[in-house]
């Protein structure tokens, strides 16, 4: 399926490797130059030149942490005019609510809320300008089904999913296009440390960890990088212009619920 944004330029952040490697894949297949940024130049210098060579399309990194001042303007200085911004961010760490601090919650809040408004701010004028654009966020299942633990992540990707909500309405009729997909569980190196851990506290292997949380799961497996990828690229393509706002829910069927 021709996706209709061959030419288009992107920039994915955090697409070194898992899920932003995944939909950074899937744009370059659609004939999309890239932008990659993450923060470890050698992973995203092997990732960029990995989808050059594949897909053929023109793909340069920059090698910042896009969660500050100095990493979104060098993103911002190598492609000033994106038609396509994938906004993606590792979640803050588990815990208790009665462990988190003013500093805690402002890092939260600076990562996963405050760096991809700032980023949206920053293009969603030139896509205006040029009644084209696709904005992207990679928030979170726990968006939809909050995780106890991920308190600090419930929130702040809640505050960005209510700015989004407001903002894609407004910005629709100019052929601008945001919404947010939701991870489940994928088979990323994040879920293999999240695995091993569970297996050393359960005093198991790792198989079984994996087996557990596969029975827990109705498709009983973990998602992975290509096919979330592939979801994301859609939501990009010239056919997503009439789905404004919308929190795309990939999670096996984990949520169960008749509304999405």
């Amino acid at each position: 399926m021709d996706l209709g944004i061959k030419g288009k330029r992107a920039i994915v952040c955090a697409s070194s490797k898992g899920l932003g490697r995944g939909v950074a894949e899937k744009l370059a297949e659609a004939g999309v130059d890239l932008t990659l940024n993450a923060r470890t130049e050698a992973t995203l210098r092997a990732t960029a030149n990995e989808i050059a060579d594949k897909y053929g399309v023109k793909v340069q990194i920059v090698a910042e942490d896009v969660t500050t001042e100095t990493g979104r303007n060098a993103l911002l200085k190598a492609e000033p005019q994106p038609d396509i911004l994938v906004n993606n961010a590792g979640g803050p760490p588990a815990g208790n609510w009665s462990e988190w601090g003013e500093e805690e919650w402002l890092k939260a809040i600076n990562n996963n809320m405050l760096t991809p408004i700032l980023l949206m701010n920053a293009i969603l004028p030139g896509m205006i300008e040029r009644e084209w654009g696709r904005v992207l966020n990679i928030t979170s299942g726990s968006v939809k089904s909050p995780i106890s633990s991920l308190g600090l992540s419930n929130a702040a990707r809640n505050g960005l999913t209510g700015f989004v909500a407001g903002t894609a309405r407004q910005v629709a009729k100019h052929g601008v296009i945001i919404n947010n997909i939701l991870p489940g569980s994928h088979d990323t190196d994040r879920t293999k440390g999240f695995l091993e851990r569970t297996a050393q506290a359960k005093g198991i292997s790792i198989e079984e960890a994996r087996a557990e949380a596969y029975a827990e799961n109705p498709a009983g497996r973990y998602g992975t990088a290509e096919e979330f990828g592939a979801a994301a690229a859609f939501l990009c393509s010239q056919y997503s212009g009439f789905i404004v706002g919308q929190n795309l829910l990939l999670d096996g069927g984990a949520y169960n619920s008749t509304q999405g």
